[in-house]
């Protein structure tokens, strides 16, 4: 028996949630080989699945899981945005934004709403003979402090914890293109030993976070390139009206009482 993939506990989920009509594919064979579930003879002759004691173990543990990576992805979610307000920058978690995806070439929406708990990018309508739209929401987004809009210098910051999920992140050119498209600099800001600078593609700058619970300095490992598309500083008016929308973050006690020896970013 193979190790259990997503598919298997996507799978395990979905019968527990529903009534346990059978799929009969690969995926439900390796879970009844396994003693996850079981079938359920119905009274007019049909089966149903039903997850087994064992399936609701492999459940929890991997809701655990989830859980635990979910925790150290906030955790260094805010510890990016408050080393960037230290900095003197202005930064927003979970900022919404529009924009059109064609190929190489991305193009910023009109101001909408901002949709609430949408995925990091998720399409908003089918693919037309320009592209289509999308909704881009990256970790941190951070602009300087300041009353001259040519020195905004708009960053991306999109964070990453696990192997798995930064390799899945770039299979999503589209993704990228999309977040080039509202900063100047974009950066991927992973764990440290979950991969290498140059796995990273060199459209994007990385930085290397230090420490199991991120303890330690923020390491540049590599500068992102600076896009030529904001060497004015102006925003589009999409984005003025996201920020205007949002909330940044607030600056924590800690982060502005540390250590007079603290390297913060090195």
């Amino acid at each position: 028996m193979p190790a259990l993939s997503r598919l298997h506990h996507r799978r395990l989920r979905d019968i527990y949630r529903s009534a346990g009509w059978p799929c009969l594919d690969v995926i439900e064979v390796e879970l009844l080989a396994e003693g996850l579930l079981e079938r359920v003879p119905a009274a007019d002759g049909r089966e149903w699945l039903r997850v087994t004691e064992a399936g609701l173990q492999v459940l929890a543990q991997a809701l655990q899981r989830n859980r635990a990576a979910y925790d150290l992805h906030e955790m260094l979610v805010e510890r990016v945005a408050q080393q960037l307000l230290r900095d003197g920058r202005l930064a927003w978690r979970g900022l919404g934004l529009r924009a059109k995806v064609a190929g190489s070439r991305v193009e910023l929406a009109p101001a909408e709403p901002a949709l609430p708990l949408l995925p990091d990018l998720e399409d908003c309508g089918a693919p037309g003979p320009e592209g289509r739209w999308c909704m881009a929401r990256p970790d941190v987004y951070s602009v300087r402090h300041t009353s001259v809009e040519a020195y905004l210098d708009p960053v991306v910051h999109e964070i990453k914890v696990r192997r798995s999920d930064l390799l899945a992140d770039l299979k999503r050119p589209d993704k990228r293109a999309a977040y080039l498209a509202l900063c100047r600099e974009c950066y991927y800001v992973i764990a440290q030993g979950i991969a290498e600078p140059d796995e990273v593609p060199p459209e994007c700058g990385v930085i290397v976070a230090q420490g199991k619970t991120f303890e330690g300095p923020l390491v540049v490992a590599r500068q992102a390139p600076k896009r030529a598309a904001f060497e004015d500083g102006r925003l589009p008016f999409g984005v003025w009206m996201a920020l205007a929308r949002a909330v940044p973050v607030e600056a924590t006690l800690q982060a502005w009482q540390l250590s007079l020896g603290d390297p913060g970013v090195a």
